[in-house]
């Protein structure tokens, strides 16, 4: 037969329900991001300008004029300015081949929803990556709309020589630069590819031992491995190796979510059916100096 009430398991309502269930598993950058939505294609936003508002510099006066104001003189006249930046949205977009009434009838492996599993999976690992990049614009030397993240080189030889190299000193030196830009550090999330976080834990073990506070190892629901120096470590295979990327969650970016994860049942009666599944929206840098990049890592 074309389609029988047998196979209304995979009607679109629940293949839409199992496939938003497969997405929450994987889409780990979202949780760390603000999320809002959008209804056009075509975003206009603005980022305003980093750092403490304060006087210019004249000839003759470099000293902060805010501070340095003599009697019955007026006040020095200041103001925040703000850049406006244009994003497009990206769409994220696969579909499986034709699968034969006959090998949806009598396969062994239920290979409809296998494929809404991978499928979806397939689009929220690009999301995922593409928040990443996002984020970590400096690490992809293809920076996202705004000024770029900063960054500095890890101390010596990287976080793979235990003799030379300082994960704690360069962990500093990201919170540092955190706190330097306003922002608050504590809570900030750490993102690191397995070999750099393998590489971090010998230096703990081999080095430090258990001296480090704040040092755990539960691992929890969200892929947080452990928290070091008030800096929850987020691993992933999605993230650069050589690099380990801090940022402030719900502050340095906001994902802008034109239309959420979904799925299509495209029929043939008679033929077969296909599984297409997408996902539009686009990540914004809107606060660029709440991240900070460790680069090289490793030697």
């Amino acid at each position: 037969m074309a389609d029988t009430s047998a196979q209304a398991d995979i009607r679109g309502i629940d293949i839409d329900k199992l496939a938003k269930g497969f997405a929450d598993e994987t889409l780990m950058m979202k949780r760390y991001v603000t999320n809002s939505t959008t209804k056009a294609r075509e975003i206009r936003w603005y980022q305003k300008t980093a750092g403490f508002l304060d006087s210019t510099d004249t000839t003759g006066i470099t000293a902060s004029q805010i501070a340095n104001t003599s009697s019955k003189s007026l006040p020095v006249v200041v103001e925040q300015s703000w850049t406006r930046n244009t994003s497009y949205i990206r769409k994220y977009f696969v579909e499986s081949p034709w699968f034969s009434i006959e090998d949806l009838k009598d396969t062994d492996v239920d290979i409809l929803a296998t494929n809404v599993r991978d499928l979806v999976k397939a689009v929220a690992n690009q999301v995922d990556k593409r928040i990443y990049n996002v984020v970590s614009d400096t690490v992809t030397s293809v920076p996202a709309d705004g000024s770029s993240v900063p960054s500095g080189a890890a101390t010596a030889d990287g976080w793979d020589d235990t003799a030379t190299g300082d994960p704690i000193a360069d962990i500093m030196a990201a919170k540092v630069s955190l706190r330097t830009y306003n922002y608050d550090a504590e809570g900030a999330i750490m993102l690191l590819h397995p070999t750099d976080h393998a590489n971090l834990l010998k230096f703990l073990i081999s080095v430090k031992g258990s001296s480090i506070p704040n040092f755990s190892s539960e691992k929890v629901k969200t892929g947080e491995v452990m928290e070091i120096l008030g800096v929850r470590v987020v691993v992933s295979t999605t993230f650069t190796t050589d690099y380990a990327v801090v940022f402030v969650p719900n502050r340095a970016a906001t994902w802008k979510a034109f239309t959420g994860i979904s799925t299509a049942i495209v029929d043939d009666p008679g033929i077969g059916k296909k599984i297409r599944v997408w996902e539009e929206g686009e990540c914004l840098l809107t606060d660029p100096n709440a991240a900070y990049v460790i680069t090289d890592t490793q030697v």
